[in-house]
């Protein structure tokens, strides 16, 4: 057992069905830009991005999860280095970049002239953030110490830079601008996952932040917390949970959302549910939906009397639940799907999943997004950084279907950052990172990791040799 390798824990959940009514026109508008036929055209038509792996998966089932995890029951999994077996071919860096799968719905807030109407729609980017983690069975790998990662999206208007910038712990830094200048994303993450048995427990940490710059607006947020199920046996399943509150700093405003647990009876599985209040804590919109699928808005009194309505209703429904449930002593009972979100009459839909390609189950459950992450386009040796990690041979061999090159590959890079971290150590030197700088949050005043620039003027030549 290594303590100089970080866990970071993909999550995984359930697809319910996408079926709900679009209402939301404008938002519909910009998703349809995304993807054509799952491939994104440049403007004059020449570059279409993959739609496909260079291979399909490998199976999982000779590998014994328990003989590998028992050993690690009540740990910190930072500190342990888990094998290839559990892995997706993305780096955590690259995870962290589909958080911008729904960039559209930040371009719409910028057009929008009301706080309240723009509050809706960085909520609903909030919740899309985590969308893409459903039923992703494997793990990103570990982020070297000074990987990056750069993603540049000229058809969706903006070019992002990301750092691994600490080992212990392991802290990943991001930057998000928009080519246009009007809004930024960035933030730090440093999750913390535990192994309680069946499942593995992850407390978010770090703040993200958004800035509107047009309107000279900032919001902070955290993610919600994250169980994983049957990490040993049975289905894997996911739960987001706790509440997250996300805060306009320069009008008062605020979203309170509640990721809901499933529940005894699984009735509350991926649903999420908040409200839009204004500076002096009047309601102005309650929001509702699940992060799986999609999520409206609506008025706060058509929504208290439609939950009155419902509740009328229900009867015994509760008990017709717990008639047809199954308790289990092996596993962790994964909750039947409930119907898709009903829409309210009188909503506004804010935000709808995309569906994923029809051959994504081969494909570890990837996003036509996600697909194309680890992409090598034409042009791009010479001009990425040569830490990138689209450059890294254990995540490029797992791509192609050399697990065991893969596996290899792994080793030798983990072996070549604790040697480097010895010759540190012998020299008394710190590492010291490239693209950003400790300090603090602006608006939270909470510690933070800051883009110090200068990423994008492509001078690489004094870059550490990680690869």
């Amino acid at each position: 057992m290594n303590s100089e390798e970080e866990f970071y824990d993909a999550e995984t959940g359930l697809e319910s069905d996408d079926s709900c009514e679009v209402s939301f026109k404008d938002a519909c508008v910009y998703e349809s830009k995304q993807t054509v036929n799952g491939k994104v055209p440049s403007e004059n038509g020449v570059l279409e991005r993959r739609t496909t792996l260079p291979a399909p998966m490998f199976s999982r089932n000779d590998f014994s999860v328990w003989g590998f995890l028992k050993k690690c029951i009540g740990m910190e999994l930072s500190k342990i280095t888990m094998p290839i077996v559990f892995n997706e071919p993305l780096s955590f860096l690259q995870r962290i970049t589909e958080y911008m799968e729904h960039t559209y719905l930040i371009h719409k807030a910028c057009t929008l002239s009301d706080s309240i109407e723009r509050m809706q729609l960085v909520a609903a980017f909030a919740i899309s953030a985590v969308a893409s983690q459903w039923d992703r069975t494997g793990k990103p790998f570990n982020p070297l110490l000074g990987e990056t990662f750069e993603l540049t999206r000229d058809e969706e208007g903006y070019r992002m830079i990301s750092e691994q910038v600490s080992h212990h712990p392991p802290i990943s830094a991001f930057y998000t601008e928009s080519l246009n200048q009007d809004f930024s994303f960035h933030g730090s993450i440093y999750p913390k996952l535990k192994f309680w048995g069946k499942s593995v427990e992850a407390e978010p940490k770090g703040t993200m932040t958004l800035e509107l710059s047009k309107h000279r607006e900032a919001y902070t947020w955290t993610n919600p917390m994250c169980c994983v199920h049957n990490v040993i046996l049975g289905k894997l399943w996911i739960e987001q949970y706790g509440t997250v509150e996300i805060v306009n700093h320069s009008t008062g405003d605020k979203c309170v959302l509640n990721f809901k647990p499933c529940g005894m009876f699984g009735k509350e599985l991926h649903r999420v549910e908040g409200h839009i209040q204004d500076k002096s804590k009047k309601k102005h919109h309650v929001i509702y939906g699940k992060w799986t699928e999609c999520v409206y808005s609506i008025e706060p009194k058509v929504y208290e009397v439609n939950k009155k309505a419902e509740k009328k209703s229900g009867g015994d429904s509760k008990k017709h639940k717990q008639e047809q449930s199954t308790g289990g002593d092996d596993a962790d009972e994964m909750p039947d799907v409930q119907e898709t979100v009903t829409m309210i009459p009188g909503s506004t839909l804010l935000w709808r999943e995309a569906p994923r390609p029809p051959h994504s189950t081969q494909m570890y459950n990837f996003t036509n997004f996600a697909m194309t992450l680890n992409e090598l386009e034409p042009g791009m040796i010479g001009v990425i950084a040569p830490t990138d990690c689209r450059l890294r041979p254990d995540i490029r061999a797992m791509e192609n279907g050399d697990i065991d090159t893969a596996s290899q590959e792994k080793e030798r890079l983990e072996e070549k950052q604790r040697a480097a971290r010895r010759e540190r150590a012998k020299d008394e030197e710190e590492w010291s990172t490239r693209w950003f700088q400790q300090g603090n949050n602006r608006y939270t005043g909470a510690a933070d990791w800051i883009y110090k620039g200068g990423y994008f003027d492509r001078r690489y030549s004094d870059l550490p040799d990680i690869y």
